[in-house]
């Protein structure tokens, strides 16, 4: 009984997925030939056969109309990361994850193209965009934070998950840029997979997982100046071993 209702739920999200990117691709073709500024919503809702109404069940605005994937995408890479085997390095885990931006942008290469291109001629394109983007980072960033040994680095652990996201996000970014310029030519996933090895490097030796103690501090320590000894020790040390220690001392000394 079960199967009629997967059924349908599958074909109502092929459907949303077909209406908004062809709203998408009616918002590029009227922010190409009219003008991004030019263009209402009430044309692209036209170009793509559907009211009004049902654009505003989809986009909460025109410049949004123009990444219709990024919502889907978000989930794919939340799940990604929610799937991660527990031995998985972290930022191994996250590189993958942010793979499935990649796969969304190199799904469609002449719509990504054309995308881009706006993109760098309308302002309000651009910090669209680059909002999306963020999503993706402040996501990664939150995962890292919970995987990192907690105390690990003095209290740094935030700036440091803040830093190794932005790092993933901004090597993703660059090969993505560059694809893009090449209008969508090579091998994007090979060069994706290089930048990541360059990320690891940096951030692979970060701690993840349980932590581990700290090295128990000695039991004394010794200095010497001239004719005096100056020792140190543990409050809980053994008078033992705090005589030891003194008399290593001075043996060497000797």
């Amino acid at each position: 009984m079960a199967r009629p209702v997967k059924s349908a739920r599958t074909q109502h999200s092929s459907q949303r997925r077909k209406v908004r990117r062809d709203l998408a691709a009616a918002a590029l073709e009227l922010f190409a030939t009219k003008g991004y500024e030019a263009t209402t919503v009430d044309e692209i809702a036209a170009t793509a056969g559907v009211a009004r109404r049902t654009f505003f069940r989809h986009f909460r605005s025109k410049e949004e109309a123009i990444f219709p994937d990024h919502d889907d995408t978000l989930v794919r890479v939340e799940a990604v990361l929610v799937d991660a085997p527990p031995q998985e390095h972290p930022i191994d885990t996250v590189c993958r994850g942010i793979k499935e931006v990649m796969r969304m942008y190199a799904a469609s290469p002449s719509l990504s193209v054309a995308r881009y291109r706006l993109t760098r001629e309308v302002p309000a394109l651009r910090e669209r965009e680059i909002a999306s983007v963020s999503r993706y980072e402040r996501l990664f960033t939150r995962y890292l934070l919970a995987r990192y040994d907690e105390h690990s680095h003095l209290g740094d652990e935030p700036l440091l998950a803040e830093v190794a996201a932005s790092a993933v996000v901004t090597a993703h970014n660059h090969v993505l840029r560059r694809w893009l310029r090449r209008d969508g030519q090579g091998d994007m996933e090979a060069a994706l997979d290089h930048a990541f090895t360059i990320v690891r490097r940096a951030f692979g030796e970060l701690p993840s997982g349980a932590s581990t103690p700290p090295a128990a501090a000695p039991a004394a320590t010794v200095a010497g100046s001239g004719d005096v000894l100056v020792t140190v020790a543990r409050t809980d040390a053994p008078l033992s071993e705090v005589m030891a220690a003194i008399e290593q001392a001075l043996q060497r000394r000797g």
